[in-house]
This record gives structure tokens, C-alpha cells and sequence, in this order.
């Protein structure tokens, strides 16, 4: 601006009235933030409250006003406040209050429609609330994210969501395309506690009898960690969890009354998780063949619809690095076999943007390998996530502790035509086994790192999960102190 041959600097308030520029920024922001910073000038308050750009995302999950800081209702018939509530208040609409005065309060000012994402990880979320966020018309959100609500009913929000995709549902509804449920929730930045950090010094400087209790073990477990973290990203190509062999990719799991909803959606509501696709859900095959009678169904054969829990790496198998049911691959595989990704996007609501692996190379999408934990019975290596698939090695699908030796054997043709059996290389070791309680099923390469046979008492011990032992004793051995048999 130009007054009296002055040229004005361009403001806060003049930039931030760029919509594009404030459709970058205020993701950003917390939602405190944002009101602070229309409360500075009349300005950018008409900036803040006109622009339909500053709510398009929207996060109550560190706003303290939508916090339930009370407990039950009912604690033992003992009352938890004195004042005097309606008696027609039900606990769904008592633990959903928070949330729904910060929703009138933005409906009044007009900014509820313009919420397109909207994140309430952590909070008091009914099942009845998220009816309404689905169903009504004020709301206009696309992806919403629940992970690790409180006080949610899950039969009651599976109830809601098969009602919201039923065939006879109005057209263009429901609005809400992607919801995150499985997964855990991004961490939320914690400041250090002075006393806290006092105690944990004193904690590391206290002495510990144990080789994997040392401060020095502990540093050296953690960059163990950090890097098997990296190695993990550079094989998969992308900081993405789903695409890298993370194991356990959801806390508890899932029941399967939710399998079967995540199939009535499908094609309608994507979530953070995705169907098994393992050739043992698949009802064409759940057959054997049998010449002397017609095929019958078989019954450890056959499992109901599964949510995969297990993400296995870019990999495959460990023999023929692929699977029987094929990887999924984004861009060519169906919308529903893949999961909406963490953390939720920031700038687009669509699906496409929020189940887009991004890879550190900009090549193109790697295959993801997903799996129930029944279809990797026996199979997978919950340490270093090496499985094997039906194809290349049988495991018992009865037993819980399977055989963890399968040789192969060839025939060598000699040249005088007589064949006989020898060792293709050598013994091919493959399966898992639960030698430690702590550690899970394991392979062999796993076993040689981390199980050892006390020199004393010959027995085997884990190096990680026996804090007392050390490199060639175990810890009952180990332990030099005088010892009593502790009765409860």
C-alpha cells in the first residue's frame, strides 16, 4: 500500500488472508493458538473467524476444556459430586458434554461445517456422538479419528456404523469416508518433570545385578532400537509402520464382530486396518481333495473374516519372498485392501491422500504384506518378523508349539542312473518355537542370539528377560544373596 510515497510492510493479518497460505499454516496450530491469535487484533480476528481455511482441520484432542477430568458416575453407590443433576442426563450424554458445547459453540459461529478432518484421540467419545458426527447434517466431516477413546461402547459404534452403510441409506451419505479406530494415538509432547527426571537419574545410578539392567546395556538396547527402527524404513522405503516389518501393528485385538463390519463397509468407510486376505478365509478353498470320496470342508482349514494385525515387511515369505494372496500394492490394488495410514493427513480429507505411502526415494509404492495371527500360527518370528507361508512350510494348525526342524532332501542323479538321498545343503531350520515366555515364538536365528545354557545348571535362560543372569549363568544361579521362597 502506497500512502504519501510510503509503501506499507505487509503484515501478519495480509498475509494470512492468502487462503492458500492459510490452508498451509493452520494445521499446524493448536487450536488455543489459533483463538489467541485472532484475539490479538481486530484483523486477524476477521481473518480467524471468515475464513472457512482455519477449522478445514481440526484437533480437541490437546484442548484441556474437552478433557472429562471426573470420574464414573457411579463409584460404588458413593456419589462423586454434590451438586444436583438432571436425573434424565444419561452417562452417554454426561461423558459426551464437553465435546458437544465445544460443537455448538463452533456451529454458532459458524465453523462447524467447515470441519473436514477431525481428531478426538484420547477423549470421552460415546458411541451416540459419533452417530451424530456421521449422521446429521451440521457436521461435514470426511476423516475422523478415535483412537483410544474413552467411555465407547464398540458394540454400540458398530451398531451405528453398519445402520450408517445399509443399501437403503440416502444418497451421498454418509459424509464420513475414512475413520482411524485400531491404531494407537500419535504421542503427545510431554515437558520433563524436574523431580521426575531426579528420580529417574537415581533410579539409573542405583546398582542392578543384572548384565541387561546396566545403564550402559540400556543406551545400547536403545540404539538397537533406533537403529532396527532405520534398517526397517531403508528396506521398506518409507517411514510408513504398515509397510515395514513392525509385527503388531494394533494393541488388543480386534473381536470378530468388528471383522465383519470393516466388510460391511468396505468401499464406503476405510479405517486404519484392513481385512486378512490369507488364502485360509478364502471359502473356495476351504476344501480337501480326496479320490475315493467328493470334497469336504475341512475343519481347521476354513477361518471367519479376520482383521489383520501383523505387518510383515516388503518382503514375503522368507523362501519365495511373495504370498499366496498376492501383496497389495497401492494404485492397483482395491481402496479396501488398503489402510488408512498414521499420522492423519493434515491438508487433504480424501482417501487417496490418506492411505498413500510415501517413500523415501519417490519411487514407487512398495507391496504391503498384512496377516491375522491365525494365519501366522506357527509361521511368524514375533522378534525379527521373518515368516514363512503355507506354501513353503505346513505348520500344525491344531498344536500351539510346532516343529521347528523341516528338512529337505533332493535326489542327486548319478551318472549311472542311481539315485539316492542326500541333504540338499544342509538342514533347512524354519518355523518358530516358544522358548522364552517373554520373547514369544521365535526362529532359530533368534533363539542363537538371545538363549543361552547356564554353564552351572544347564538349563536355558533368556539374556533379555532374566535381568539377573549374565553371559554364562542363569539368574537363579547368578544370584549370590541369600535365597527365600516367597509365599504369595
Amino acid at each position: 500500500m502506497d500512502i504519501s510515497g510510503y509503501t506499507l510492510p505487509t503484515t501478519l493479518a495480509d498475509l494470512l488472508s492468502n487462503s492458500l497460505v492459510l490452508h498451509q499454516i493452520a494445521p499446524y496450530l493448536p487450536t488455543s493458538a489459533i483463538y489467541a491469535l485472532a484475539a490479538t487484533s481486530t484483523a486477524l480476528h476477521h481473518v480467524v473467524h471468515d475464513s472457512s481455511e482455519v477449522f478445514r482441520y481440526l484437533d480437541l484432542s490437546t484442548v484441556k476444556s474437552a478433557i472429562v477430568p471426573y470420574e464414573p458416575l457411579d463409584s460404588g453407590g458413593i456419589s462423586w459430586r454434590s451438586e444436583r443433576m438432571d436425573e434424565s442426563l444419561t452417562e452417554d450424554e454426561f461423558y459426551s458434554g464437553p465435546l458437544r458445547a465445544i460443537f455448538s459453540k463452533l456451529e454458532r459461529r459458524c465453523m462447524l461445517y467447515n470441519v473436514h478432518i477431525m481428531v478426538l484421540d484420547g477423549l470421552s467419545v460415546p458411541a451416540d456422538l459419533v452417530r451424530e458426527i456421521i449422521a446429521d447434517d451440521r457436521f461435514n466431516v470426511r476423516i475422523l479419528s478415535i483412537r483410544e477413546a474413552k467411555h465407547l461402547n464398540e458394540r454400540k459404534l458398530q451398531q451405528v456404523l453398519r445402520y450408517a452403510v445399509r443399501p437403503s441409506r440416502p444418497a451421498g451419505t454418509p459424509k464420513v469416508k475414512g475413520i482411524y479406530f485400531f491404531g494407537p494415538r500419535e504421542p503427545v509432547p510431554v515437558q520433563d518433570d524436574p523431580d521426575e527426571k531426579f528420580k529417574k537419574k537415581s533410579r539409573q545410578a542405583s546398582p542392578s545385578r543384572g548384565v541387561m539392567s546396566s545403564q550402559g546395556a540400556q543406551i545400547g538396547a536403545q540404539w538397537n532400537h533406533k537403529s532396527s527402527d532405520a534398517l526397517n524404513a531403508a528396506l521398506a522405503r518409507t517411514e510408513d509402520k504398515w509397510y515395514q516389518s513392525s509385527g503388531r501393528m494394533v494393541a488388543k485385538r480386534p473381536s470378530l464382530e468388528w471383522a465383519e463390519t470393516v466388510k460391511a463397509c468396505e468401499g464406503i468407510i476405510a479405517f486404519d486396518a484392513v481385512l486378512c486376505r490369507g488364502p485360509r478365509h478364502d471359502p473356495t478353498r476351504a476344501f480337501v481333495a480326496d479320490n475315493s470320496r467328493p470334497p469336504a470342508p475341512h475343519p481347521a482349514s476354513f477361518l471367519n473374516p479376520a482383521i489383520a494385525t501383523v505387518a510383515l515387511g516388503p518382503t514375503g515369505c522368507e523362501t519365495c519372498h511373495s504370498c499366496p494372496e498376492d501383496p497389495a500394492i497401492f494404485g492397483y490394488a482395491p481402496s479396501s485392501q488398503m489402510p488408512l495410514l498414521s499420522p492423519v493427513p493434515l491438508h487433504s480429507s480424501s482417501i487417496r491422500s490418506a492411505q498413500m505411502p510415501h517413500t523415501n526415494d519417490g519411487s514407487g509404492p512398495p507391496p504391503l504384506y498384512v496377516r491375522c495371527e491365525d494365519c501366522l500360527k506357527g509361521r511368524w518370528c514375533e522378534r525379527c518378523h521373518k515368516w514363512w507361508d503355507e506354501g513353503c512350510y505346513a505348520a500344525s494348525t491344531v498344536a500351539q508349539r510346532t516343529e521347528l526342524q523341516q528338512t529337505e532332501f533332493i535326489e542327486d542323479i548319478q551318472s549311472n542312473g542311481a539315485s539316492r538321498v542326500v541333504p540338499k545343503h544342509s538342514i533347512k531350520i524354519i518355523g518358530v518355537r516358544r522358548d522364552c515366555f517373554g520373547c514369544g515364538h521365535t526362529c532359530i536365528t533368534c533363539k542363537e542370539l538371545f538363549i543361552r545354557r547356564c554353564q552351572k545348571c544347564r538349563n536355558e535362560y533368556c539374556l533379555e528377560d532374566n535381568d539377573a543372569s549374565s553371559a554364562i549363568c542363569c539368574d537363579w544361579c547368578n544370584y549370590t544373596s541369600r535365597r527365600t521362597v516367597e509365599m504369595y
